[in-house]
């Protein structure tokens, strides 16, 4: 299984508190089905660093739409495993 180590500066990212889902996602997917957006833009937000370099972070609203997202992924994870047979 592979870990993910974080610099001591990345605690705080949204990334540091998925670490343990990082590489089980496809975040570019994610992006576009839920926010209509880049892999890139996604991995920025995560990182709390924008292109630019400039901090940035998910508003709440984005908040909202990435805890669906997970929910929601969550949900169809659950449904493929129960119907198996």
């Amino acid at each position: 299984m592979a870990t993910m180590t974080l610099k001591e500066t990345q605690v705080d990212t949204m990334k540091a508190q998925m670490a343990d889902l990082l590489i089980s996602i496809s975040w570019s997917d994610l992006a576009k089905r839920y926010f209509g957006k880049s892999g890139s833009w996604l991995y920025h937000k995560l990182d709390g660093v924008d292109g630019n370099k400039k901090p940035t972070e998910f508003s709440a609203e984005e908040k909202e739409i990435l805890k669906g997202a997970l929910v929601d992924l969550s949900n169809r994870i659950r449904r493929a495993a129960d119907e198996m047979h």
